[in-house]
Order: structure tokens, then C-alpha cells, then sequence
């Protein structure tokens, strides 16, 4: 055994434990103040590689163009006067705020006040070619039903009929007002009603510094206090809202979810093992039976053994949290859950070393002895466990989804990092607290010994059955689904929502929503990828509008040239005399919106039109923007959106890639559907070899790997039946939970070829209450999450809890059934082979027997010692 070369490691903790303990809490310290640092990034872009294109887009737009996310203030009251008069005090006093300790300002500039009177005169100039198109359309049916209706001096230019013979006229009209209420600008941001004013302020800070975001909204709600709405209105109420507030309530969501998570998780998982611990301390003195004296004294010991599993685990904690700190810097949304997964996955290995470390104390070892035996014993077995999951945890290391590798990285570490320090801190501490008198878990007395049947009962039966319900679920597997819709994966924020609400008169829910930005080299290619994605669109009605500067304003004398033809064209047809007989004032207004004659310089041009098409240094038009049509928040929509437009090629060979979150996100599911099969095959097969090499025999390692195959099975069938989802977030399980449920197995047979033939149910009483209690602490470490408001955080839990739980089962119902099954046919003995050759006269089964009596007299044959 390998461990019997280590025995130099129990012996040097035992006998130099306070130098052991101390060394270990140095770490610790150090490692807990660079965790100190650690944030949690809930930008979904930092999970993926940089070389992706989506990414390298993505941040070039962010570099050229700028991610400008603004504070909006909503300002409602019955009068827009004593909107206005808020507003013109507020916008001062706003832009005077500087951040504290600094002279920093908070904003950059505001839109508040805009001058629309040039766009009046000209809408129809910056009006696409294809909104005239419509428009030119529109116009001359109008005429037409002008001319054939009895009255024509009376009409409403935008009346669409209701009939159903008709409902294609009806949605050219809706298109028609789109387009118009694009170009009808006002000069400031009103509801329909003008009871609500928006005032939009542009920050200084990244929307990532989440220590900004919150200081800056609270210092603006302090201003408009200060400023006074009531003084202004006794019904005014004013609002500072915007998408820049939503990351900040994300990420302060999910740390204090995790936080409170990690300490009712925490919390549980000591109270279980303090009771379970203590329920076998009773057991072992008392035979079951109920001793006020020795539940008292037992009682009194329990902070002792629950300080004794924490401390180790808590060390390795705080050296997990250090490396993520030295190696990424920030914890992503699946990483931040890492804390409390890892101390419920630690502790299995304390339960262990602890439990047999008790049973060698009761059997009148010493100190030294029982650590040593334990170390030897059953620290092969927790290492094995330690090694399969956290090899498990760095199969992911090989993803390019760095969800799955940074996950993997800090979770293996952290398992390794915590058997190190079960292996070592624990007995340094077990050693000082029997030294100090705090712990004695000699024998008093003599131990109640409650005596099993031999045999595990209805074995074949059970057998039998497990195997048919493996079927069924086996057959459910292609049923079960993925969560496709991130809206389903979002939690609540009431906060957001609440003031998002009063910016909904305002700007109501545009069409217009997700845009991809297309970045060019120049603006001559501007037309030729406006073409090709306008191609694109005619196959694809996911693509809604596709926009350019030079589509809107052309810069190019050929463009301009077309540009004035076009609205010659309308001012034609709005001469018409029917037309003209408008008593509505719309036709007016749009003979002045297409009154222009002249090319318009670009200098000319209000900022606030051209900014959505200006670069960070000033550049005008080297973009294109592609709006898709309806909700993006289902995955397939964005990986289909990404199909169309992430790559344009035009004509002339260029290729061009836009940039947009949606992107990013298609990416990212179609990366982890790849990778996610190939990290469990991987997973699987590496759990399997490093079975095989603790095992040394193919039969035992099938044997040990069978309730983890089970398992598995039934958890795919359970989530068919419980309609339990995959989702972005919880795939990251999969290899975990093969790791995790393959601990049950492995120390079962372990102990049962320790034992030998007809200990099965005898192995159940004690490892298999061992390997029941640390599946426990692993669920209640999961399932922490499960008290999670975060629906992404949760199905962490709920997928871990469902697969941990389906190999807990197979572990401690089929896997003993099917044992005795085996002992029964002696399908793992060698005995009849090898006597036979004995019995024909083998020289070297004479010389090396492979069979030997028990004290009782029966014989043993290899397979029944370890």
C-alpha cells in the first residue's frame, strides 16, 4: 500500500502537532487576506476565451465605440412646468457631484434639452431609403382611396380599416408610425401626457466598479432630497433609475445569496455531523439504550468535535480563496458558489478520518497508534475519493469555457488543499485536544456491540428491481431538456423593476432593443455590408431593421444626390390635390419634413442625432447596426441570430464580425453543449482508471464503479420526472456529481475486502454510515444554493442534490444487494480455480496458495483480504 510509506506523516503531526497547526494558520491568514480582494464578475463575456471573435468584437466596440449605460431620472407630477423647474434645478446640482476623497465628477454630461427644430424641417432627410419607400407607398394609396370616396375634403391620413380582408395595410400603417415616431423627436424626453420628464446623465466609472454604481446612486438620491421635490409639486416623485443599476443588483444579489447560502450551509452541515457523531459516541457506550449521565457528558464534548472537523476545513478554505485570488482576481457566477460546495464536500473526508480514528481509540490504541492506523487504513480511502473528485473538477481545465475551467481549477485545488488538511491538521489538532484533556475517546467501560444478520436480505429481488428501473430511466434520458430562455434564470429585482417602472411612459418598450454593432476599417464599406446583411434579412425575418449614418445621412455625393431625388419624389406625390385636402395637419407636416432641397453639411447636424454613430474619438459612420426582432432572451433565438449576422461576408470577399452581448451569449451555450459531453466521457474514464490503479483488479473496479453508473442513471431519470432542467449554470455539475458518487463505492469496497466474505452488512453499519453522513454533508452543501432567490444559483443546487441523492441510493441499496448477489455465486472468488489447480498438482499453486483459514476455520481465498 502506498500509504505505508507515509507512516513518517501521522507520526510527525502527532508528535509535533502545535508546530503543524501553526504553520497551517499562517497559510491560512495569508490566504485569507488576498481572498479579501475577491469580487464576484457577472459579466457573462469574461467567460469565454479572448481569441473568440464574439469577444475580440465585443471589446473592440467597447474600445471604439463605448458601452455608455446612463442614469436616467424619471420626474413625474400633473404639471410638465413644475417637471421642467425640477429638472433646470436638478441637472446643476447632479453635475456638480463628486465622487468622495476625490475631485473626480460623477457624469460626464446629460441630454436634457434638445433642439428640434432642424430635425422638423428635415426629418424625412435622415429617413432610411426603404422608410420612404414605405412612405411614397402609403402616400399614394391614401390618394387613391381619396379619389373614389364621396367625401374627400374630410379624412384621418393614418386610418387603417379593421376588416381581415385588409390586415396587411394594417400592419404597413403600424410600420409606417414606427418609422415617423423615429424622426418625430421632441425637445425633451415626455410621456405621451407630458406628466413625465426624463433627464439621462452619462457616468464617469465603469459600470463594472460596483462600489461606484451604489455610491453614485446613493449620492444622487441624496441630491434630488436635497433639491426637494415637494417644494416643486406635492404630488411630484422622482426617480433615479436606468440599466446601470441592474448588474449592480445582480452581483449584490448573488453575494449576499452566496453569503447567506455558505452560512445556513455551514451551520447545517455542523449541526449533522455534531449529531451524528454524537448519536454514535451514545450508541457505542450505552448499546442504544437512553443514559441521561452519558448524554450529558456527550453533549458537553460535541463544540470539541465540531471545532475539530471546522478548523481544518475553514484553513482550507482560506487557501482556496487565496489562489483564486492570486490566479483570476474575481470569482464568476458559478465560482462564487465554490465556498459553500467545498466545505460540504471537505468535510466528508474529516467525517471519515474521525470516525475511524474513534473506533481505534475504543479499541484501546493510543494516540499515536490510532492516527497512524487511521492514516494508513482509511486515509487511502479519502485520498482515493479526494483524488477521483478533484481530477474530476480538472478534466474541466480542458474547456475553453472558462465557467467550466475556472471552476474546475479552484474546486480541485480546493479538494486537495482540503485532504491535506485532514490528513494533517485534523490529527495535529486530535493530538492536542487528548493531550489538553478537551478530548478522550478511550473506552470506558465495555462497548455495546450490536450484532447483524450476515447477509444483506432480498438481495436478488432488489437487484432485479434496480435494474428495471434503470431501464426505464435509461430509456427517459433523450427527454431531458435544457433551459434554453435566460429570463427563466434571472431572479426578481423588485428594486430594478420598481424603478425601471417610472421610465415605462416614457420610453415605453421600443422594438428597437439588442443591437449588434457591425465595426468597420472605413467607411467605404459601409454600403456593401449594409447590402449583404440587408440580403440577410430578406431570408431571416430575425432580422428586424438594419441602420448606417450613410443609409440615414449620406456623406457621399452619389448618396446625397439620391437621398434629395427621393424626397423630390415625395414632395411630388404630397402635392397631390386630394392629399392636399388634408384638414388633420399631417400632410403639412410631413411636406416640411421633406422640404429639403440642398445637401446638409454634416457640421450642421445636432449632436444628439449623429452620437449614436460617433466613435469614442470622434470618427463619424464606420458602423453598421443590426436590430433583431422580439425577445432575445431564448438562447436558440440568439444562437440563430449569431448564425446570420456573427460573420458577414459581402460580395467583394470582405468579412466583417459584429459585436453584441447576444453574441456572446450564442457562443457560450453553443461552446458548453460541445464541451459538456466531452467532460463527462472524460471524467468518467479518469474516475475509472484511478479506481483501477487504488484497486489493482479490473473485477473490483467494476464492482466499485457500478453504483455511480446507476446512479447516474436515475439522476436523468429523476430530473424527467421532476421536469428538472440542464442550464447554463448547473452543466458544471455533471462532472462534479461523477466524482462525488463515485466516493460511496470506492469505500464500501474498501472496507469489504478489508473484512472479507459475509461482512456486507457489517461493512453497511459502519463505512456505510460514514459514507451516508458525508453524502449528507455533500447535499446540504449544495443544497444551500437551493435557499438561493438567483434561479441560475439554484439549479446548481437542485441538479446536485438530485444527482448526489440518486448515487446515495444506488450506494446504499443496489450496490449491497448486488454484493451479496456476487458472494452468493461466487463470482469475484478464485477459489475454485485455483483448487483445482492445486488439486491437479500445480507447483505454483502449491508453492504460493491462494486460500488461507479464518480463525473460524473457513476458508479465504485472496479476494476476501485487502
Amino acid at each position: 500500500m502506498v500509504f505505508d510509506r507515509l507512516r513518517f506523516i501521522p507520526r510527525t503531526t502527532v508528535h509535533h502537532p502545535f508546530l503543524v497547526v501553526g504553520v497551517a494558520l499562517l497559510l491560512a491568514g495569508l490566504g485569507i487576506w488576498k481572498a479579501l480582494d475577491l469580487r464576484v464578475d457577472a459579466n457573462i463575456v469574461t467567460l469565454l476565451p479572448p481569441e473568440y471573435k464574439s469577444v475580440q468584437a465585443i471589446q473592440r466596440l467597447q474600445e471604439t465605440v463605448g458601452a455608455e449605460t446612463t442614469v436616467d431620472v424619471a420626474i413625474h407630477s400633473p404639471s410638465f412646468e413644475h417637471n421642467l423647474a425640477f429638472a433646470q434645478s436638478l441637472v446643476p446640482a447632479a453635475m456638480t457631484m463628486e465622487r468622495p476623497g476625490t475631485d473626480d465628477p460623477y457624469f460626464t454630461r446629460v441630454d436634457f434639452r434638445r433642439d428640434v427644430r432642424f430635425v422638423s424641417e428635415n426629418a424625412l432627410y435622415f429617413a432610411t431609403f426603404e422608410e420612404l419607400d414605405r412612405l411614397e407607398a402609403f402616400l399614394r394609396e391614401q390618394a387613391q382611396q381619396v379619389r373614389s370616396a364621396t367625401d374627400p375634403l374630410r379624412m384621418d391620413l393614418f386610418r387603417v380599416a379593421s376588416d381581415s380582408a385588409r390586415q396587411a395595410r394594417q400592419r404597413e400603417g403600424d410600420q409606417l408610425r414606427a418609422d415617423l415616431a423615429q424622426l418625430a423627436l421632441t425637445e425633451y424626453f415626455l410621456s405621451p401626457d407630458s406628466t413625465t420628464l426624463v433627464v439621462k446623465f452619462y457616468p464617469t466609472g465603469a459600470q463594472t466598479d460596483i462600489g461606484f454604481v451604489e455610491q453614485l446612486y446613493a449620492d444622487l438620491d441624496s441630491t434630488i432630497a436635497r433639491v426637494g421635490p415637494e417644494r416643486y409639486d406635492p404630488e411630484m416623485t422622482v426617480t433615479a433609475a436606468g440599466r446601470l443599476l441592474r448588474q449592480t443588483i445582480e452581483v449584490r444579489s448573488i453575494t449576499t445569496d452566496v453569503r447567506n447560502s455558505f452560512g445556513a450551509g455551514v451551520l447545517s452541515v455542523i449541526l449533522a455531523v455534531v449529531l451524528y457523531f454524537l448519536y454514535k459516541s451514545i450508541q457505542a457506550r450505552t448499546g442504544g439504550r437512553l443514559v441521561w449521565s452519558v448524554v450529558g457528558s456527550e453533549l458537553l464534548r460535541t463544540p470539541v468535535t465540531a471545532l475539530l472537523l471546522t478548523v481544518p476545513l475553514l484553513i482550507s478554505l482560506s487557501w482556496a480563496g487565496g489562489l483564486a485570488a492570486v490566479t483570476f482576481g474575481t470569482l464568476n457566477l458559478m465560482t462564487s458558489t465554490l465556498g459553500l460546495v467545498l466545505f460540504g464536500l471537505g468535510i466528508d473526508y474529516g467525517i471519515h478520518f474521525y470516525a475511524r480514528y474513534a473506533e481505534e481509540r475504543g479499541a484501546g490504541q493510543s494516540v499515536p497508534d490510532a492516527v497512524e492506523e487511521t492514516f494508513v487504513s482509511t486515509g487511502q480511502g479519502i485520498a482515493v475519493s479526494a483524488l477521483t473528485t478533484a481530477s474530476a473538477l480538472f478534466v474541466l481545465q480542458i474547456a475553453d469555457f472558462r465557467g467550466f475551467s475556472e471552476f474546475g481549477l479552484i474546486g480541485g485545488v480546493g479538494i486537495l488543499f482540503a485532504l491535506v488538511s485532514m490528513l494533517t491538521v485534523l490529527p495535529a489538532l486530535l493530538a492536542i485536544a487528548e493531550r489538553t484533556g478537551a478530548l478522550d475517546l478511550r473506552l470506558r467501560g465495555e462497548a455495546s456491540h450490536v450484532e447483524v444478520e450476515p447477509r444483506f436480505p432480498f438481495s436478488r429481488t432488489i437487484v432485479v428491481a434496480c435494474l428495471a428501473i434503470t431501464v426505464v430511466c435509461v430509456v427517459a434520458i433523450p427527454s431531458v431538456s435544457f433551459e434554453y430562455n435566460f429570463s427563466n434564470l434571472e431572479p426578481e429585482y423588485d428594486e430594478y423593476y420598481r424603478r425601471a417602472e417610472a421610465l415605462e411612459p416614457v420610453f415605453g418598450q421600443s422594438e428597437r432593443r439588442n443591437p449588434a454593432y457591425i465595426l468597420l476599417d472605413s467607411p467605404e464599406s459601409v454600403k456593401s455590408v449594409t447590402e449583404a446583411v440587408g440580403a440577410l434579412a430578406e431570408q431571416d425575418s430575425l432580422i428586424l431593421a438594419v441602420e448606417s449614418l450613410q443609409e440615414r445621412f449620406p456623406t457621399d455625393s452619389a448618396g446625397v444626390a439620391e437621398k434629395l431625388a427621393r424626397l423630390a419624389d415625395i414632395r411630388e406625390v404630397l402635392d397631390d390635390p386630394f392629399l392636399l385636402a388634408d384638414t388633420t395637419g399631417q400632410i403639412a407636416r410631413l411636406r416640411r419634413a421633406a422640404s429639403a432641397t440642398e445637401p446638409i453639411p454634416l457640421d450642421s447636424v445636432p449632436a444628439f442625432l449623429t452620437r449614436p454613430f460617433t466613435t469614442r474619438s470622434g470618427e463619424v459612420g464606420d458602423f453598421v447596426i443590426v436590430f433583431p426582432r422580439g425577445n432575445m432572451a431564448d438562447g436558440r433565438r440568439s444562437i440563430r441570430f449569431a448564425e446570420l449576422i456573427g460573420q458577414v461576408t459581402t460580395p467583394e470577399g470582405g468579412s466583417f464580425y459584429a459585436a453584441s452581448t447576444q453574441l456572446v451569449a450564442a457562443d457560450m451555450l453553443r461552446l458548453m453543449q460541445e464541451e459538456s459531453p466531452l467532460m463527462v466521457g472524460v471524467t468518467f474514464v479518469l474516475v475509472f482508471v484511478l479506481v483501477y490503479i487504488s484497486f489493482r483488479s479490473l473485477k473490483w473496479t467494476l464492482v466499485a464503479v457500478v453504483p455511480l453508473v446507476v446512479g447516474l442513471s436515475w439522476m436523468l431519470g429523476m430530473m424527467e420526472l421532476f421536469g428538472v432542467q440542464l442550464t447554463f449554470y448547473n452543466l458544471v455539475v455533471l462532472p462534479t456529481v461523477l466524482g462525488i458518487g463515485n466516493d460511496g463505492g470506492v469505500h464500501l469496497t474498501h472496507r469489504y475486502r478489508e473484512e472479507g466474505r459475509g461482512s456486507i452488512r457489517r461493512v453497511l453499519r459502519s463505512t456505510g454510515e460514514h459514507v451516508t453522513m458525508g453524502a449528507l454533508t455533500n447535499l446540504v452543501g449544495f443544497g444551500g444554493l437551493l435557499l438561493s432567490s438567483h434561479p441560475g444559483l439554484r439549479s446548481i443546487g437542485v441538479l446536485a442534490v438530485v444527482g448526489i441523492g440518486g448515487t446515495l441510493a444506488a450506494t446504499l441499496i443496489f450496490y449491497p444487494a448486488l454484493l451479496q448477489v456476487v458472494e452468493d455465486n461466487h463470482w469475484l472468488d478464485r477459489r475454485r480455480r485455483r483448487r483445482r489447480q492445486y488439486d491437479l498438482g500445480d507447483p505454483d499453486a502449491i508453492r504460493h496458495p491462494t486460500f488461507r483459514l479464518h480463525p473460524s476455520g473457513e476458508p479465504s481465498s485472496d479476494s476476501d483480504i485487502p
